[in-house]
């Protein structure tokens, strides 16, 4: 379901809230992935033992849709030090590839930078939950 609705996104696609462009939110998107994969390494990690229990509790396990607006880190901000946007079929593919990869059946994953360890079933809400979020954002 989410490979289709990332096959939706258009170029154009109209944001519904924050600063992001469509081409920048699937490079968001690969480098998230990438970051919790261990490809692509984070300076710094801000999780502490309320991120840890809270923060991970409400937006992993909860039935809320993630907040709108907060901010990313440096890493996976296309307009930081995250990827740019390239080709946007491209990026759309690359997104997907990284995607399927992440949720394989032996996948593996380093601590969140933010929520610390979790297990596969936390992962795997955790990436539905980051893609839908941005999904919502272009109203896809």
């Amino acid at each position: 379901a989410l490979v289709s609705r990332l096959e939706s996104v258009r170029p154009d696609s109209a944001r519904q809230w924050g600063r992001m462009t469509p081409s920048q939110m699937l490079c968001h998107l690969s480098d998230s992935f990438l970051t919790v994969t261990g490809q692509r390494p984070v300076a710094k990690h801000a999780e502490t033992f309320f991120t840890r229990t809270v923060i991970k509790y409400v937006a992993i396990h909860s039935p809320m849709p993630w907040p709108k607006g907060v901010p990313t880190m440096k890493e996976v901000d296309a307009e930081q030090e995250g990827t740019r946007p390239g080709e946007f079929e491209r990026d759309r593919q690359r997104t997907i590839e990284l995607m399927r990869a992440f949720a394989a059946p032996d996948a593996s994953w380093v601590r969140h930078p933010i929520f610390g360890e979790m297990s596969r079933a936390e992962w795997m809400k955790w990436g539905f939950g980051h893609v839908d979020h941005h999904l919502r954002q272009f109203g896809c």
